[in-house]
């Protein structure tokens, strides 16, 4: 009997243990069906409207305040800089209040620093304390709200008085010495700095491993610094001058070897710790389809993203994510737009590049001079699209582009949730009303709800039934666009 009861109570804490650590995993693909993630046990979108990126390397920022935001008002993912780069106050990219430009004094970075005739100095072989227990504050607080945080180590120079002052400049380095081309920065070609790279790296592997809110992200927009010209997206008879808006740019060869030198730097150092957490790997601005992905990347991320980023790239079963937003303005409607499209159309991460949180406005009041949004309002809209896609299933959802017979006078996205029903979207090009004209599989009858997408108002359409494998929903828009929820009724319903 003791040993039974001995055996017994082995098997019980057994299963204690395996209970408990099934519910403490780092962020994953969703395994049904990996163009989601799963956490906490739930198939998960990421979907947010967040700062730029400087909320733990600018010591003005009260990113406490900024979390709690975030958390009230539904948004559950965020991205951060880890300060191998950031900006000039007032002055990059037209952005008067940025977040990624602290003031001189007010950078907080990994490494100690030291100050040599009046100029910074930094030590890339002594870090600092302070800033990897901000680190762990910011991370502890994001796991505590279930926000999931975008771990971006490396990022473009974009122009020399960026590398002028940027911390992996031989000229900012103690002991650094000589020259450095800011083009061959993130090549393997840039002399002692790999080296200093490969140990930051393993360095913030090591400081993060114990979270489970957060994923990698190599670099970002790599394309910038060392970019090659893989589509024409404007008509135009040539692509040569400063416009990055007519064309699309994928990382060189160049690039694309110190990227997965910086990947296997984090496969391998993780391999030797408890937990294991996913890399995303930023490829182009607008749209690409990816010639190859590495083994070690689970997230395919663009910036300023078309559909087709999603479409194109479905075939690879990673996420898709639609990794910055902006430069369109600063009205809801588009940023609000994008992001409906982009999920529809089968992506996974959408992250709008929000100007309205900033030192001194970390609730994301704040009115800015940028070249992107950000609002209270723009928030809620994008919390209704995370609760409505949130509805279904998302183990079985897929996009169903081809499900759509027609729509006249609107464009219209359909998200399939795998149970012969839809999550459909429409916008207005040329009616306001319309109808929706759905490919069914069977004679089956259907209950239609209206969602209004900037209120998050339902309304129950009625039932309507499929004829000749085709299902036709009246459809009138609200302020030029609206989501249906479209399921099909068992015969019991």
């Amino acid at each position: 009997m003791n040993c039974l009861k001995t055996l017994l109570f082995a098997f019980l804490a057994f299963c204690t243990c395996s209970i408990s650590y099934s519910q403490n995993q780092p962020i994953k693909l969703l395994f049904e069906n990996p163009h989601y993630f799963e956490y906490n046990s739930k198939p998960t979108a990421l979907i947010t409207s967040a700062e730029h990126y400087g909320a733990v390397l600018n010591a003005d920022f009260n990113f406490e305040k900024y979390l709690n935001t975030l958390h009230e008002e539904g948004m559950n993912y965020t991205r951060i800089f880890m300060a191998s780069y950031f900006e000039i106050p007032s002055k990059s990219f037209s952005i008067k209040h940025n977040t990624l430009a602290p003031e001189a004094n007010k950078v907080i970075v990994p490494w100690l620093t030291k100050t040599e005739n009046g100029e910074v100095k930094y030590d890339w072989n002594t870090y600092n304390p302070v800033y990897f227990e901000r680190l762990n504050d910011f991370m502890s607080l994001a796991q505590e709200l279930d926000i999931i945080v975008e771990v971006t180590l490396f990022s473009s120079i974009y122009n020399d008085d960026h590398w002028e002052m940027n911390p992996q400049n031989p000229c900012n380095r103690v002991d650094g010495s000589g020259t450095l081309d800011r083009k061959l920065v993130h090549t393997t070609e840039n002399g002692e700095l790999f080296t200093l790279q490969k140990s930051y790296v393993t360095k913030l592997v090591n400081a993060l491993n114990a979270f489970d809110n957060f994923f990698f992200e190599i670099q970002n927009e790599p394309w910038s610094d060392r970019g090659t010209t893989v589509l024409n997206i404007a008509n135009t008879y040539t692509l040569d001058g400063p416009n990055w808006q007519v064309k699309v740019d994928v990382a060189d060869e160049k690039s694309l070897e110190w990227q997965e030198a910086i990947a296997e730097t984090i496969a391998t150092t993780e391999a030797k710790l408890p937990k294991k957490h996913l890399i995303a790997q930023n490829y182009s601005n607008f749209k690409a389809p990816i010639a190859s992905v590495s083994k070690h990347i689970s997230i395919l991320n663009f910036h300023y993203n078309w559909p087709e980023s999603a479409t194109w790239n479905y075939h690879w079963d990673k996420v898709i994510g639609f990794d910055e937003s902006g430069f369109a303005g600063s009205a809801d409607m588009v940023y609000r737009r994008q992001a409906w499209v982009f999920m529809l159309s089968g992506g996974g991460l959408f992250n709008s590049l929000d100007y309205s949180f900033f030192p001194g406005k970390e609730d994301g009041t704040g009115q800015n001079e940028a070249p992107g949004g950000g609002s209270i309002a723009l928030r809620q809209e994008l919390k209704i699209l995370s609760e409505t896609l949130h509805t279904i299933d998302l183990r079985k959802a897929h996009p169903a582009e081809s499900d759509i017979i027609g729509a006249p006078g609107m464009i219209a996205y359909a998200l399939s949730d795998g149970n012969e029903g839809w999550l459909a979207y429409l916008i207005e090009a040329g009616a306001a009303t319309t109808q929706l004209i759905v490919k069914t599989s069977r004679e089956s009858t259907y209950n239609v709800a209206s969602i209004n997408t900037l209120t998050g108002e339902t309304n129950n359409l009625g039932t309507f039934s499929a004829s000749n494998q085709r299902l036709s929903i009246p459809v009138s828009l609200i302020n030029g666009e609206i989501a249906l929820k479209i399921k099909a009724l068992k015969p019991t319903e």
